[in-house]
């Protein structure tokens, strides 16, 4: 089930690079999506979370959701558990990832690069995922498959996000000499 999250705030990305884990698993593109607990998001992940678990469990999906919310196996999370992160705490948020490369463009829809600066951590996006649900030997989860991002807006970069802007520099006059560096 396809899902646009729209005005979130974008962490932890991994949009142009596969990695991996703490050096653990196969590398993937990934992604963390903030929210605000009353998001409209919020709500349409939980219809979607229903709407696949009936879907793939029939009759057992109460209990089997039950469990999943307890131990905490959906890729929608209370951002307190990771309030030492910045803009996590009082938040809600996705957590996304895919083997193969999401699409990334800017608002007017042109494609964007790591080069561009942007996205980056903290910045406001709209992003596709696609949700699914997992029962292997590794349990029954419902997953967020990373499909694509889209700049929305600039915001506060996290650590690690962002360039810098010529506005940050004063202009350096042609008679800067080698006596001038300390």
């Amino acid at each position: 089930m396809k899902i646009k999250l729209e005005k979130v705030r974008l962490a932890f990305p991994a949009l142009f690079e596969a990695k991996t884990v703490n050096g653990e698993g196969e590398p993937a593109y990934s992604a963390a999506f903030l929210m605000a607990p009353d998001h409209p998001a919020v709500a349409k992940l939980r219809a979607g979370f229903d709407a696949i678990g009936k879907d793939k469990w029939g009759a057992k999906w109460p209990d089997i959701k039950k469990a999943m919310e307890k131990a905490d196996k959906t890729c929608l999370h209370d951002g307190d558990t990771k309030s030492d992160y910045a803009g996590f705490e009082g938040q809600m948020f996705v957590s996304s990832r895919n083997k193969t490369r999401p699409l990334v463009i800017d608002g007017d829809k042109s494609p964007l690069t790591q080069a561009d600066g942007r996205p980056y951590a903290g910045c406001y996006v709209h992003a596709s995922i696609e949700l699914w649900a997992q029962d292997n030997k590794y349990g029954k989860r419902i997953n967020a498959s990373l499909r694509g991002v889209q700049f929305y807006k600039d915001g506060d970069a996290f650590a690690g996000g962002g360039a810098a802007s010529d506005d940050e520099f004063d202009s350096v006059d042609d008679e800067a000499t080698a006596d001038d560096l300390v």
